[in-house]
């Protein structure tokens, strides 16, 4: 999973580029959002999807467990800290 959403990243940073674009404003997306702006807007969408699918399925989960047990066991040893005092 982590490769397509490197891949994915890539062809986004490429598809940013829109260098076909850049002479023109038409034609007007909904008869007024020119062409580039409506282009970046789905590139902002794309990245906002691509965020939600690395925290799902690239999210390092050791690293979870990790801090889990962590906070557990400070939890713990606080308790025991404070009912001998």
């Amino acid at each position: 999973m982590r490769a397509l959403a490197i891949l994915f990243f890539l062809v986004l940073v490429v598809a940013h580029q829109d260098f076909w674009w850049w002479h023109t404003h038409e034609p007007l997306i909904l008869g007024f959002i020119p062409i580039g702006l409506a282009w970046h807007a789905g590139i902002s969408v794309c990245a906002a999807a691509l965020g939600a699918f690395a925290v799902k399925y690239c999210w390092p989960t050791d690293l979870e467990e990790a801090v889990a047990s962590d906070i557990s066991s400070s939890t713990h040893n606080s308790r025991e800290g404070s009912e001998h005092a």
